[in-house]
């Protein structure tokens, strides 16, 4: 009579597995936070390369795309406003202003200055000039509900759900980072709500500027509307793009980076001053 011994793993073998385990969970892990920052760099590296086609354009045509005066445009052969140019019709004042009511709305200089940009060759693609997104000359405004938003404006690097818009605000120029769902003739912006982490707007900060969300030429902003005060907690809490401090106005506050309360969530929008 013959016995037959039970095969097994080793605790040695089991100690092997686990580890392999471990180490590629680890890389996945590592892989993903490599990404994140990819994406980060990608969309600092935007930002830049949008300013230096700024300066470029303004080297060579003596006015920033969109503020440009209309008869300096038409002359350039960019597309030219036919409405008096009253503030934010192509008044050359250097401000980036929406329509006749000098607003942060996609009208007039705010739409134009991606179009311009795109006429003069400094950026990929051609921004308001194809179906919806086709500025209409005599209003400064888009000739439909534009859903495809990359028409009208540029999707970010780091989130394509997220998209370039400009504006001016107390006498500076800016870009913003928002979650656009559409464009209409209202005008107006319509918005999803997943902008870019608390985690991922410290990290731009930071590279640009000085890391907090209220000072600086990068600053937080709310997802939903233009320039408008980003979500605030005393506390870590989940949906809030800051914590600290004492309001969401107070420049002490810092970015939300607690990743199990809400540092991870898609609760910010991000400014930056033109530079």
């Amino acid at each position: 009579m013959t016995t037959r011994k039970n095969a097994g793993f080793t605790l040695l073998e089991l100690s092997i597995v686990l580890v392999i385990i471990g180490l590629i969970i680890g890389g996945i892990l590592v892989g993903q936070d490599m990404i994140k920052a990819a994406e980060v760099r990608a969309t600092v590296g935007q930002i830049e390369k949008y300013n230096s086609a700024v300066n470029t354009f303004r080297s060579k045509y003596n006015a920033i795309p969109g503020d440009i005066p209309q008869q300096s445009a038409a002359n350039y052969g960019f597309l030219q406003l036919t409405v008096s140019p009253t503030i934010g019709e192509g008044d050359g004042n250097g401000l980036l202003e929406g329509g006749g009511a000098g607003l942060t709305e996609p009208a007039g200089e705010t739409l134009l200055f991606w179009r311009h940009l795109s006429e003069a060759n400094l950026v990929d693609g051609s921004l308001g000039q194809i179906g919806n997104s086709a500025i209409i000359a005599s209003s400064g405004v888009v000739t439909g509900t534009v859903t495809n938003v990359s028409t009208s404006v540029p999707p970010s690097k780091i989130n394509l759900t997220n998209y370039l818009v400009v504006y001016a605000a107390s006498g500076f120029n800016y870009y913003q980072l928002m979650p656009v769902a559409s464009v209409t003739t209202t005008p107006a912006y319509t918005f999803n709500t997943t902008g870019v982490t608390p985690i991922q707007a410290n990290n731009m900060d930071n590279k640009l500027d000085d890391g907090l969300p209220n000072t600086g030429i990068v600053v937080a902003r709310y997802l939903t509307g233009v320039n408008v005060t980003p979500t605030w907690a005393a506390t870590s809490t989940n949906n809030d793009c800051m914590m600290n401090g004492s309001s969401a106005t107070d420049p002490t506050d810092t970015y939300n980076l607690n990743k199990d309360t809400g540092g991870n969530d898609p609760s910010c929008s991000v400014r930056f001053r033109f530079n």
